[in-house]
């Protein structure tokens, strides 16, 4: 299930990215997905799922942006190695 979500933006909002309405979209929507991730909001995987890209293409698309697609910390990771034992 999949819910619309309707926006009103200005005109030159496409011209400033050069794009059209529908890539304008696409992009925005990664965007966000990429941010919310970085932000420790969203996992890996949902974040992939709200930017409809596959885990793998999500990845990629984080090196575009520059964010790395490991979000946790150094303790964080310790701890977690830790449970696996």
């Amino acid at each position: 299930m999949s819910r619309q979500v309707v926006m009103d933006l200005p005109d030159g909002a496409f011209s400033a990215l050069r794009t059209e309405p529908a890539e304008f979209a696409h992009e925005m929507r990664l965007a966000a997905a990429v941010k919310w991730f970085e932000l420790g909001r969203l996992s890996q995987a949902k974040a992939a799922e709200i930017a409809g890209l596959s885990r793998y293409e999500f990845i990629h698309e984080l090196t575009r942006f520059g964010v790395s697609p490991i979000q946790e910390t150094v303790e964080e990771l310790a701890e977690g190695l830790a449970r696996e034992k």
